[in-house]
């Protein structure tokens, strides 16, 4: 645009006019900025829903297509076709193939395509080949059902979306960040997509889960069907090796292994766990092996990586896709729903396209054969006429009295056809081949149209032919769990040393020439008690001023309800002295308490603090007054009870105290600590969650039985992690009998055995089954009275013979390593567990505590209609049978 002189304002032209047409930024930058917005979103960042693909993506999908003859193509050639359609530079194309490459569904790949659990990168796509995969061609392509449009530059034609007969957009996953809104799809399993896409066709609502490429863990119990505001936590998958050493097998999804190595080297650096060493192992599986320094313990290490390091992370889904050229924030479910109803409409025109094309062969076989067999080419005027329209006039008056066997009207196109036919071909027409034709074609027109009528029929039996041909290999990887917090603060390790200036007041980690208190970690609370009979918890620091005249610091434990504080304390209004005893629960951080009963001139005269309880005998001894007779007396703690922290105490003596000394520790005056084990968490609680174990104390030891046929003893930590495979759990006496079946390797037989655990050494797995190739535990009771239901094949006939069977009859205890009896000479075909017999002490027992609480009993796991557990384990072949994929394990 050009401006003169003339068209600028001045005092002649002011105000008439010359620039109304000019746009005004502000316009501009509104409507560029939406065209802009509009274009990220539809045409880069965000997939299609119905074929799950963003456009580079769809472009490259149909360069392949274009380029496939069922070789591989280098990966740069690939990305040259697809410059023709893709308005972008090569290395967005090159990058998005690598992507799809890599996720080993559409694309069959040779050579290095990078590896996303390592982070390592692809080879240059001149060194990298890739082709279509079987599944891809099947499943994403049909030209017939395909929307086309003129590509960016005109010149050649590009889908609008492919036809694809899967829910693509969920199986592989994606993310993007357009104008205003962004995009994150979790990846999810292929077979359950498939199953729950038939389960809608059967009128089911699915409700899927997410499935990563990196196995490990993950909790979805917030996954709010993918939506925005859902979270999903994923963690690695890690095993005590021994305990000296943690392996890493399966790492979350969202990180690499080098990623995941380098976070655990910052929490060492910054004393947040404490490693001796660390070797990535990886190669074509993820083996990440951590050597632990002397002391430390595994289980909260374990605990430590998935507070301080990559070993857990948070997922946020945020599921929007293109739907009707527009932007829509939807949840998976309604995704696949969407998807599954899409698919049974591109099977339903495939049919119909299918249809028409049989309908036509039918139909110009049926003409020819009339044509030939009826003479028509001989005919005279049809010979000698040199005009199409007589042609034309001629054959439609001589296929007049046939028109009713046709489907449709004969066209001038179909007589072309007909006249086209060379003569040699007329003349070795053959009549029978041509009715056998049309009626194979009429059998496929029958069952299409079948197809037709039964269309959710027909897609459900699709569905079930992509699982069955492309499924093997693509089950589950990640573990479903539900994960408890971890409390950064109960893991942390100690790595600083805190100190106290008690005079003055002043509490900190660098106060390194004062009274030493304890190790503790950077980020623990610590808590401190005055001589004013005052209290306050703050975070650990350098140097803190928490009041002149500290009595006692410590680190603070939140919700510990068994670190007992002792206090004797003198009133500052009447002189009288109280003694309490409480712990300290819910506070607020840096907020002043008092102990006392806040009276001006209040000391605390005895103050102890017991981690479990403990109650001490002091001996008191008062200042001489007319009064008193006895000068001294002696106190026992655990005669006063636990109170709250704000109960006034119990009264002293009335008169001034002149000193107060120790006479004797005390020992712990609270019940043992009540276990559960949470089945859901795998871990113990004190919190009644799940099965009750028992009240502990001292070295009281749980022992967990496992599916490989061993047993460990454990302490009752709450910070214990247990085995995968476990199947019993319960508390240690070293008087229990376990009962177990197991199928001996060597023999090929079952075996009973009944055997009285070793106490052995906290931490140590003892086997009590074969050590012989192909051994398996079949099932295990820690019950008094183990019944079990066996089934099996007696005669020539194979008849079948059920019996019931008293384990502590048929067999008497013995050693742990002998294999005990032979359940039976005969062919074993199930072996199931029933409830125990109850005996009559049993029966008074639960009379007489038939009004206990139900979470303090150690009552066997029941069903709904309150009988035992039952596990099935049934046979085909005893000799050359999986265990472990037949039967199902443990008894808790």
């Amino acid at each position: 645009m050009t401006i003169n002189n003339n068209d600028l304002p001045n005092e002649e032209n002011q105000g008439q006019g010359h620039l109304d047409d000019v746009i005004k930024v502000d316009g501009l930058y509104e409507n560029w900025f939406l065209d802009y917005a509009s274009y990220v979103i539809l045409d880069r960042a965000v997939p299609n829903m119905y074929d799950g693909l963003k456009p580079v993506q769809r472009r490259i999908l149909h360069s392949l297509k274009e380029m496939d003859d069922g070789r591989f193509n280098k990966a740069a050639n690939v990305i040259g076709n697809t410059m023709k359609y893709h308005p972008h530079g090569d290395a967005s194309i090159g990058d998005a193939m690598v992507g799809m490459g890599q996720k080993m569904l559409l694309i069959d790949t040779q050579g290095n395509w990078g590896d996303p659990v390592t982070g390592d990168s692809a080879a240059a796509a001149r060194y990298i080949e890739g082709r279509l995969s079987k599944f891809a061609n099947e499943v994403v392509f049909n030209p017939q059902t395909t929307e086309w449009q003129l590509s960016y530059d005109g010149r050649n034609q590009e889908p609008i979306t492919l036809p694809v007969k899967f829910p693509l957009v969920l199986s592989q996953g994606t993310e993007g960040i357009a104008v205003g809104l962004a995009t994150k799809i979790l990846p999810h399993n292929f077979i359950e997509l498939i199953d729950a896409s038939i389960g809608v066709l059967r009128g089911q609502r699915p409700d899927l889960l997410p499935d990563f490429p990196t196995g490990g863990y993950a909790d979805a119990t917030k996954y709010n069907d993918g939506q925005r505001g859902g979270r999903v936590r994923v963690r690695a998958k890690i095993t005590e090796k021994d305990k000296k050493t943690l392996v890493i097998n399966e790492i979350p999804f969202g990180t690499t292994t080098t990623g995941l190595i380098d976070s655990i080297i910052t929490a060492n650096d910054k004393g947040k766990i404490k490693i001796k060493k660390i070797e990535d192992n990886t190669a074509k599986d993820v083996e990440i092996v951590i050597h632990l320094a002397p002391g430390i313990s595994p289980d909260i290490t374990i605990d430590a990586l998935y507070a301080f390091t990559n070993c857990e992370m948070s997922l946020s889904p945020n599921t929007c896709v293109i739907k009707n050229d527009k932007p829509h924030f939807m949840s998976v479910n309604d995704i696949l729903e969407e998807c599954t109803f899409h698919t049974k409409d591109l099977l339903k025109q495939e049919l119909e396209i299918r249809l028409n094309e049989l309908k036509e062969k039918i139909f110009f076989s049926s003409l020819l054969k009339i044509f030939i067999q009826e003479g028509m080419y001989k005919h005279p005027d049809y010979e000698n006429s040199g005009n199409f329209d007589v042609v034309v006039e001629v054959l439609n008056r001589l296929f007049e009295p046939y028109f009713p066997q046709f489907y449709r009207e004969i066209l001038p196109e179909d007589y072309k056809r007909l006249i086209d036919k060379p003569m040699s071909s007329i003349t070795r027409f053959d009549v029978k081949k041509a009715d056998e034709q049309m009626k194979a074609q009429q059998d496929e027109i029958d069952e299409v149209e079948h197809h037709l009528v039964h269309l959710t029929d027909y897609a459900i039996d699709y569905y079930e032919k992509l699982r069955a041909k492309y499924g093997k290999g693509r089950e589950r990887k990640t573990e479903l769990r539900t994960f408890d917090t971890v409390q950064a603060a109960q893991v942390a390790l100690a790595n600083v040393k805190l100190y106290v200036n008690k005079e003055e007041g002043f509490v900190g980690t660098s106060l390194k020439k004062d009274e030493y208190v304890c190790d503790c970690s950077d980020i623990d609370d610590i808590i401190a008690f005055r001589a004013d009979g005052k209290f306050l918890v703050s975070k650990v620091s350098e140097k803190a001023f928490m009041g002149k005249g500290i009595v006692h610091v410590g680190v603070f434990k939140k919700n510990d309800d068994r670190t007992i504080y002792n206090m004797i304390y003198r009133d500052g209004a009447s002189g009288a002295s109280y003694m309490k005893r409480f712990p300290v629960g819910g506070i607020t951080r840096d907020k002043e308490y008092d102990l006392s009963k806040g009276a001006k001139g209040s000391a605390v005269l005895w103050f102890t603090a017991n981690p479990n309880g403990e109650a001490e005998t002091i001996n008191i001894q008062l200042k001489p007054h007319s009064k008193l007779r006895k000068l001294q007396f002696d106190i026992n703690f655990a005669e006063l009870a636990i109170k709250g922290r704000g109960s006034q105490g119990n009264v002293v003596t009335k008169y001034p105290v002149k000193k107060i000394l120790l006479k004797s520790a005390g020992v712990s005056t609270l019940a043992g600590r009540k276990i559960w084990f949470d089945e859901v968490l795998q871990r113990l609680n004190a919190d009644g969650r799940g099965k009750y174990l028992g009240s502990f104390s001292g070295e009281d030891k749980i022992i967990a039985v496992y599916k490989s046929g061993e047993y460990e003893l454990t302490n009752f930590d709450l910070s214990n992690h247990f085995d995968e495979g476990l199947l019993v759990i319960d508390k240690f006496d070293p008087e229990m009998v376990l009962s177990a079946v197991h199928y001996e390797g060597k023999a090929k037989n079952f075996f009973v055995k009944r055997f009285v655990p070793d106490n052995v050494a906290v931490g140590k797995k003892v086997s009590f089954i074969s050590d012989e190739a192909g051994s398996k535990l079949v099932l295990i009771s820690i019950d008094d009275q183990p019944m079990i239901s066996l089934t099996i094949l007696k005669g020539k006939a194979k008849d079948k013979e059920q019996s019931e069977i008293n384990l502590s009859e048929f067999i008497d205890v013995k050693g742990l390593k002998a294999n005990g009896n032979r359940l039976s000479q005969f062919e074993i075909v199930k072996v199931e567990l029933l409830a125990p017999l109850v005996t009559e002490e049993e029966e008074v027992d639960e009379e007489e505590n038939d009004n206990d609480d139900a979470t303090e009993s150690n009552e066997k796991p029941t069903n709904e209609n309150g009988t035992a557990k039952k596990i099935d384990f049934e046979i085909t072949n005893p000799e050359d049978t999986d265990l472990e994929d037949d039967t199902q394990l443990g008894l808790f």
